[in-house]
């Protein structure tokens, strides 16, 4: 009996483990658009971050293993500085909670995490920061204008006064 009893533990545990990995779903097909290596040209408003400028750079961005999250690279700089940014990004979308997440770092110490949504050819992304030691959030919208290019704009909003512009710029895929 207790033979008996070990074995349908034992495939209790191991049938489970056997089955088929699950498989992204159309939700997750979207982030499809952002794998390449992409360009940036971006205007940078004046702010509570410096000086306006231009911003360029280039992100590269994959499928991680299993195909459920984009994971992007990039390395940016403002023209006329020294300085280099990088980030990583890790983009996704929770099937349970229906929402996009945005997860990025940047080599200035900056972390971000997001929740995003997709209607038609346009993303929205949503996060809370700080400005100035007061609460703010932050709105990124991107709008997909072929396979191969998109345009977007960064806005904050301090205590739930009116939205500014950060930035707005083209991303266009390298070839």
């Amino acid at each position: 009996m207790k033979r008996v009893l070990v074995v349908v533990v034992v495939l209790a545990f191991a049938v489970p483990c056997l089955a088929q990995p699950p498989k992204p779903g159309p939700e997750v097909q979207k982030l499809a658009y952002y794998v390449g290596t992409w360009k940036l040209e971006s205007d940078l408003r004046a702010g509570p971050w410096g000086p306006a400028g231009k911003i360029s750079g280039t992100a590269t961005c994959e499928w991680f293993a299993g195909g459920f999250h984009v994971v992007c690279r990039g390395e940016f700089e403002l023209t006329g500085s020294s300085e280099r940014m990088t980030n990583l990004e890790i983009v996704s979308y929770d099937a349970e909670a229906k929402v996009y997440s945005y997860h990025g770092i940047t080599s200035f110490g900056a972390s971000v995490s997001g929740k995003g949504s997709v209607t038609g050819n346009t993303w929205t992304w949503l996060w809370d920061e700080k400005v100035a030691g007061k609460p703010a959030k932050f709105r990124e919208t991107r709008v997909e204008k072929s396979p191969t290019s998109h345009t977007f704009s960064f806005e904050y909003s301090v205590t739930g006064g009116p939205w500014t512009i950060l930035e707005e710029g083209t991303v266009t895929k390298v070839k």
